[in-house]
Parts: structure tokens; C-alpha cells; sequence
């Protein structure tokens, strides 16, 4: 697979900012007076990494591998491997982070199949308890004892992360992205932000799996976040390429910093979210 590599980087990127980053997010803490952790919903295509990227936050300031958050690397793996609403808090030794992200059942292009739209929806604004199973044929209705009818302020999501793989976007089928456009317009109404991860960058790009680094003067990569761009329509700032962690036994910093840089963003932007409703 021939990939040309840019002249200079296409993004500033500080590859040295790992520990402050690290401090960075093991300070902060939410805006508002009523939540004391901001929740963050991650949804994405199935196989594209969407466990695997909770895991490799955790990873990072475990120091170590984590796989709390069960994830299907089987070849044959066509199907969610995720199949109950799960939040996961993230922890520093005994130190716990006041942001939580939920796992969620992975969507596919079918009507019918992955979790329901109308489920993401409802989980964003704080409908459903953990441990809802997800049930393809129907969504979650009001009368179910796991629908919350009126949920506070802390039971709502701030930030919608779509998790896409960098090898695949350029075939990810029309009707998957009709649903991540309901689900976006549905809860852009609201006023609640998305960003795109893309993981997998190693996969797309021969530069890139041999030297981390090369990311931002990958062509492939630039390529592959613009169309990812123009498919869902969200700002190419609001795209993160990262690795995530799936043969490695060892943490390695060039992959932690770009883990870090995106949940750093991800927390900084749902943060933004709740200011404003402060300032409603």
C-alpha cells in the first residue's frame, strides 16, 4: 500500500506533552456545581475500536495494559461484542477522574441491527440505567424499568465521541452514516457536542505503522479525516487519530500522548457544554 508522506506536519502536534497532559486531566473537574463527573458517550460501527479505546485510556494511567471494558478481536467478529449499557470510570492508583465514559452496543448499517438510534439518543440525555441490554428489533421504551422518565443534570451525557476505524471509513456503508446524522441532529438540538476518534491509523498507513510520529505528515491519514469530515459533517478539528492498545503488553508514550490529547479535548469540549447551561 503506497503512501506519500507531507513535507511538514498538517497539525501542530507536541509530542513531549504527555505528563502534562496527564496532570492536566488528573486536575480537572467539572464546572458545575451539580455534576461531580461528566459522563461521556461512546458510540461507533462495530469492530472499530469503540471498547478498545476505553481501555486504552485506562491503560494509560494504569501504566499498564487494561481490558476492563470486554472486547471482541476476533476476525470473524460481525457483531457487537458489547451488549449492555456499561459506564467506566477512570482511575489513577486510588485516584478516580470525574468523568465516566458508557459502552454501548456497536451500530451497524442494518435497520435493525446494533444498537438503536433512538437508544444513543436516550442515553445521551440520561434516560438509561446501567445494565440496559440493547435489543435490536426495539428500543427502549418508557415503560421499561430501566427508563428513567426524569433524569437529572449528572444523568446526562456531554459529549458524543463516534469511534470510526481509519482503514475502513472510506467504505462505511450510507445507511450507518444516515444514522450517525439522525443521531447528530437529534442531539445537536440540544446543544450537545460530538467529536470523531479515529483509531486504527497504523492499519491505514504503512508510514504510520512504522513510525507513530508520522501521523500528522501522512497523506493517507489527512485523506482519510477529511473524508471522514464530509461523511458526517463535523469540523476536522473535531477528529483525533489515535492507536489504540491491542498486541502490546507494554504501555508506550507516543501512543499514550495521542490518547491524551484526545481525551483532553473530549473532557475540555463536554466542559464547555456545561458552562453554557450555566449561562442559559
Amino acid at each position: 500500500m503506497f503512501s506519500i508522506e507531507l513535507d511538514k506536519p498538517w497539525r501542530k502536534f507536541d509530542w513531549g506533552q504527555k505528563e502534562a497532559l496527564k496532570e492536566k486531566l488528573e486536575n480537572f473537574s467539572p464546572s458545575h456545581p451539580d455534576v461531580k463527573d461528566i459522563k461521556i458517550l461512546v458510540a461507533g460501527q462495530v469492530g472499530a475500536g469503540k471498547s478498545s479505546f476505553i481501555n486504552s485510556i485506562d491503560s494509560v494511567f494504569k501504566g499498564r495494559i487494561s481490558s476492563r471494558a470486554l472486547a471482541d478481536t476476533s476476525a470473524s467478529g460481525s457483531h457487537s461484542f458489547t451488549q449492555n449499557l456499561k459506564g467506566y470510570t477512570i482511575r489513577s492508583g486510588k485516584k478516580s477522574f470525574p468523568f465516566v465514559f458508557k459502552d454501548i452496543m456497536g451500530l451497524e448499517p442494518a435497520v435493525l441491527a446494533g444498537s438503536q438510534t433512538d437508544d444513543i439518543i436516550n442515553i445521551v440525555f440520561g434516560h438509561v440505567k446501567d445494565g440496559y441490554k440493547f435489543n435490536e428489533k426495539e428500543a427502549l421504551t418508557h415503560k421499561d424499568e430501566l427508563y428513567t422518565s426524569d433524569p437529572v443534570l449528572s444523568d446526562q451525557a456531554f459529549c458524543l465521541v463516534y469511534v470510526i476505524a481509519a482503514d475502513t471509513v472510506q467504505f462505511t456503508d450510507d445507511k450507518l452514516i444516515d444514522k450517525l446524522k439522525i443521531i447528530r441532529q437529534r442531539i445537536s438540538d440540544k446543544g450537545i457536542p460530538q467529536v470523531v476518534v479515529m483509531t486504527k491509523v497504523d492499519e491505514a498507513c504503512p508510514l504510520v505503522n512504522e513510525d507513530l510520529r508520522k501521523i500528522y505528515t501522512s497523506m493517507k491519514i489527512k485523506k482519510n479525516m477529511e473524508m471522514c469530515s464530509n461523511k458526517i459533517g463535523l469540523p476536522l478539528s473535531n477528529i483525533f487519530p489515535v492507536k489504540n492498545y491491542h498486541e502490546e503488553i507494554d504501555t508506550e508514550d507516543d501512543v499514550d500522548v495521542l490518547i491524551l490529547k484526545a481525551l483532553d479535548q473530549i473532557v475540555q469540549i463536554a466542559d464547555d457544554r456545561l458552562v453554557d447551561i450555566q449561562s442559559d
